[in-house]
């Protein structure tokens, strides 16, 4: 499958490893935040693979999300959504703001709303009906069990990860456990990793019409 990378030059970046940790984190959030003012809804997500995931999976849908004056800002961690709920919501022209955590962050994101008037959710169908999706348990886990993780092992074959893989599996403390869980903790044990696979695993989903339900449903409600 042919693959292209992110339309973000600060999350290309992050991906193609020319930037990375917190400094890929600092400039994608100062990147978004000078383009809020002019913008007709923001999506305010906890870290850049959540930026990835969503930028892809609109160019792969055929959305131009800066056609559409839509801007994905990185927060740096959910603890920050309140004050960054705060910062928007006073603008005089102010934009949809909508959102992503994952489910360990979800009562931080609904107390920012209730601090910010922006809304006071008691379910998580009420915070999808504000705008606000709930990775369960987060966005990684989301898209292995969206793809299914024997198709998650042949995206790693396909771009040269497996031998890797098989390596890692074969570690005392992770040998005896489930693939999932295995498949989840390689993802998540490098950063440059983690940033790739935040595009390559939903472009695989949306060409499989699996897109996460909390991806799906934030990209609909912009």
């Amino acid at each position: 499958m042919a693959t292209t990378p992110p339309a973000d030059p600060f999350t290309a970046e992050a991906v193609d490893g020319r930037l990375g940790g917190n400094a890929a984190s600092v400039r994608a959030t100062a990147h978004a935040l000078a383009r809020v003012d002019s913008a007709a809804a923001v999506m305010l997500v906890e870290g850049i693979s959540d930026q990835i995931a969503l930028e892809t999976a609109a160019r792969c849908r055929g959305r131009d999300l800066e056609a559409d004056r839509v801007v994905i800002l990185p927060i740096g961690g959910a603890h920050a959504i309140g004050r960054f709920l705060t910062r928007l919501a006073p603008l005089d022209t102010r934009p949809r703001l909508v959102g992503l955590c994952d489910v360990r962050e979800e009562e931080v994101f609904r107390r920012g709303l209730q601090q910010s008037g922006l809304g006071s959710p008691r379910t998580r169908a009420e915070m999808e009906r504000l705008g606000f999706g709930v990775c369960v348990d987060d966005l990684e886990d989301e898209l292995i069990r969206a793809l299914g993780a024997r198709r998650v092992e042949a995206l790693f074959d396909a771009h040269g990860d497996l031998r890797v893989f098989r390596s890692f599996q074969s570690q005392p403390a992770w040998r005896d456990r489930g693939l999932e869980a295995q498949l989840w903790r390689f993802l998540r044990s490098s950063s440059r990793r983690n940033l790739r696979y935040a595009r390559l695993l939903v472009e695989a989903t949306v060409a499989r019409d699996t897109l996460p339900r909390p991806l799906d449903a934030l990209l609909a409600a912009v």
